[in-house]
């Protein structure tokens, strides 16, 4: 099951080529996964989750350009493909507009961990957390 994000890719995320530039593609699945990590964590009671959570891998396949305009966003699938004890690995599909039917222009795949600011040190996801992530990417 997918979590589905709209982003809009602004005007300065492209590059001299005219197509969103790696460093930005990066921000923008950033973008697409914060609402459900963040806001609908915090809804559901979870508020350690939103405190600290750092990227331990990230890696991005680009298959097509895409090109910003004024009015464009892109849809952004996400998908829970692996839950342990202290990461969390989602997977992406980014089509080159906001329909299901728009070519996927990027794949890409992050290893995320909880953070705890406090101790400066990775930790694990409660069973709250980590029941929250099954329900959320079996929901959408």
């Amino acid at each position: 099951m997918t979590y589905v994000s709209h982003v809009r890719p602004r005007w300065s995320d492209m590059d001299v080529y005219g197509h969103v530039n790696h460093a930005n593609m990066v921000t923008l699945l950033e973008e697409a996964r914060i609402p459900v990590l963040f806001g609908e964590a915090v809804n559901e009671g979870l508020t350690e989750l939103p405190k600290g959570v750092v990227v331990v891998k990230l890696a991005v396949h680009y298959r097509a350009p895409i090109i910003a305009t004024p009015d464009s966003s892109v849809r952004v699938e996400i998908a829970l493909t692996e839950l342990k004890a202290a990461t969390v690995t989602l997977g992406y599909r980014v089509h080159a507009g906001p329909d299901e039917s728009d070519p996927v222009a990027v794949t890409a795949e992050t290893v995320l961990a909880p953070y705890d600011t406090g101790a400066l040190r990775p930790r694990r996801l409660t069973a709250a957390e980590s029941e929250f992530l099954k329900r959320v990417f079996a929901d959408a």
